[in-house]
């Protein structure tokens, strides 16, 4: 599977007035990578798919927000 996380460079206008940012990045889902779901997929347990948010393993996602504070 390829790598969840992707990498880009932002746009910098001749007359940016922001120090230059040399890259960003961002998550992909791994829902992206499965065309279908193929049959006898594996499944976590109940309190593993309470706890991580799905219930196959191959749509884990371990994404964690930059947010700082969590809006509060």
């Amino acid at each position: 599977m390829e790598s969840q996380l992707r990498r880009y460079t932002p746009f910098r206008g001749p007359f940016d007035p922001c120090p230059p940012v040399p890259f960003k990045t961002y998550v992909v889902p791994p829902n992206q990578f499965i065309n279908f779901q193929p049959p006898d997929l594996p499944q976590f347990s109940l309190q593993e798919a309470l706890k991580y948010g799905t219930l196959w393993p191959a749509l884990f996602s371990p994404y964690e927000s930059k947010c700082k504070g969590g809006g509060k």
